[in-house]
């Protein structure tokens, strides 16, 4: 009869986020494993390999983002570009309390990452699940008429907050969150009707 299991598979995604953050793309399995306190079997038979786990991160974090999008927008409902801007911020929610080089270390897991064409694939679907929660609520936004249609404005919105926690990583400078909503505000007002 196996082992029942003891350790989750979120505790062992929370762990190589973890390590990712301390030493970035270059972590193994076996710190992945101290860190979880676990031997490194484990980790390996439960994700197969460093890429299968950097899988399973991804897939975690895109159902993770999209959920935090919602409730954030849901927080705001009275206010639909309250909303949008809550929703967008919502998306690094959970790097906020990293310092910049924890932050910069993610975002040099990213670009290994892309690198690997099942990755990318896999991160071409969570920024597209992001863009379609954005592209709702811009949808029911009320809009200038100059304002670009929902789905451009979605895409523009997105890389324009990915590109400011990038900038933020190399040079932070504040709250990472503070950032991204000074982008936000910067591009939206001029949008609103």
């Amino acid at each position: 009869m196996p082992r029942p299991r003891t350790i989750t598979d979120e505790r062992l995604l929370a762990a190589a986020a973890a390590v990712i953050e301390q030493v970035g793309p270059g972590f193994t399995l076996a710190q992945v494993a101290k860190e979880a306190g676990v031997a490194v079997g484990s980790v390996a038979q439960r994700f197969g390999s460093k890429a299968g786990l950097v899988r399973a991160m991804t897939e975690l974090g895109r159902a993770q983002a999209v959920e935090r999008m919602r409730v954030a927008a849901e927080a705001e409902a009275g206010s639909p570009w309250a909303a949008v801007r809550a929703a967008v911020i919502a998306v690094f929610a959970d790097l906020d309390t990293v310092d910049g080089p924890g932050v910069a270390n993610h975002l040099a897991q990213l670009g290994a990452d892309l690198a690997d064409p099942a990755l990318r694939e896999l991160l071409a679907e969570h920024y597209a699940a992001c863009g379609g929660q954005l592209f709702e609520l811009l949808r029911s936004a009320p809009r200038a008429e100059s304002a670009p249609k929902p789905a451009t404005a979605a895409r523009v919105l997105l890389s324009a907050v990915n590109g400011a926690a990038l900038d933020w990583a190399l040079r932070p400078d504040g709250k990472l969150t503070d950032r991204l909503g000074e982008t936000v505000d910067a591009i939206t007002k001029g949008w609103r009707a």
